[in-house]
């Protein structure tokens, strides 16, 4: 799995797997139903430590792009990322907040305070 990580950005390395991984998928690079990777396996391609891969799997699973299955591995979620019809609120929401200088956390908390 080629990502691209960078880790002189202020996003952190982990979150650069996450993005990478999305792309992939929008793309149709990676397909719903496709394996990915052991931790182990994705952490060695990619020169970072295991806990690092595992905190983008965790990641990716929260947001629903991919499902975990035990010792079955993961694989790309079946309701993936670009069927979502709140993906365009999403996107608009995050180009909001980055353009306000907000910080990840700082938006994850602000929509966190208005979940309802």
């Amino acid at each position: 799995m080629l990502i691209h990580l960078d880790p002189s950005q202020p996003v952190p390395v982990y979150e650069q797997i996450v993005e990478g991984i999305v792309a992939q998928i929008r793309s149709g690079e990676l397909v719903p139903g496709e394996r990915l990777p052991t931790v182990r396996q994705l952490a060695g391609d990619l020169g970072v430590a295991a806990n690092t891969a595992a905190k983008a799997y965790r990641t990716l699973e929260e947001q629903g792009h991919v499902e975990t299955h035990g010792r079955g591995g993961t694989t790309v979620g079946a309701a993936t990322a670009p069927s979502l019809p709140s993906n365009r609120a999403a996107d608009d929401f995050a180009s909001v907040a980055r353009a306000a200088g907000m910080s990840l956390e700082q938006a994850v908390g602000l929509l966190r305070r208005t979940w309802r």
